[in-house]
């Protein structure tokens, strides 16, 4: 609500300016008021408000549902209620108005994805027998009567006319022999028995671990092929 502060402000600002406009920085006069009129100013807003004319609205508001503030405040069993809600029987809208004119973009991507295999095939097949005739392109510009660019003053001129002094190509200079790499002889490591043998148990245990994975794979494939001839089979001949 407005207080009496506001409202000698808004006198104030609705009087016509002077035509000496002077700039004015300092505070306002009901900044420095006593604190006990400013309470006394709330108290009078609080019991006795004043009584404003009703709001006119210069545009049409628009219904945007419950705020996501107030969702997120709402208790978890809310929320579960109301989609099971949603679900089982949704809300009627009104229909959609269109303030924009529609466009004829033909089919979508996702619908042309969905199509089988074979509908994507014969399509193909029909455009390629008989294709569809489109109507005459439409060209907004002339075509350039100089393809070229002789006759007119756009010149380019060629690269070789644009270099003054003579070519001359330079002999590559002579490589020089790389040294021939010396050969180090490393002595090796002495080998412990017991490293050895560690290496063998792990190489035996992954040979088993690959011969169980082969197996366990030719299994599987084998349960697929078939369960895939068992339902062939019930398609064909159930009765």
């Amino acid at each position: 609500m407005l207080s009496q502060d506001s409202n000698s402000n808004s006198s104030a600002e609705s009087k016509p300016v002077s035509g000496n406009l002077e700039v004015n920085l300092l505070l306002a006069e009901s900044w420095n008021r006593p604190l006990y009129k400013r309470l006394l100013d709330h108290l009078h807003d609080t019991f006795a408000e004043e009584k404003l004319p009703p709001l006119r609205l210069t545009s049409r508001p628009v219904d945007v549902g419950m705020l996501a503030g107030d969702v997120l405040s709402l208790p978890w069993y809310r929320t579960v209620f109301t989609n099971l809600g949603d679900v089982i029987s949704p809300e009627t809208l009104p229909p959609l108005r269109l303030e924009s004119r529609p466009v004829e973009v033909g089919e979508l991507i996702g619908d042309q994805l969905s199509h089988m295999w074979w509908s994507s095939l014969l399509r193909s097949l029909a455009d390629a027998a008989a294709p569809e005739r489109l109507p005459a392109l439409q060209l907004t510009s002339s075509p350039v009567d100089d393809p070229g660019f002789m006759a007119g003053s756009m010149q380019f001129p060629r690269w070789s006319s644009v270099i003054s002094t003579p070519k001359v190509f330079l002999a590559d200079k002579p490589k020089s022999p790389a040294p021939a790499p010396q050969k180090v002889v490393v002595p090796s490591p002495p080998i412990d028995p017991a490293e050895i043998e560690f290496v063998h148990v792990l190489e035996n245990d992954l040979k088993r671990d690959l011969r169980r994975s082969a197996f366990r794979q030719r299994l599987w494939v084998s349960l697929a092929v078939l369960e895939f001839l068992a339902l062939i089979g019930t398609s064909l001949w159930w009765h």
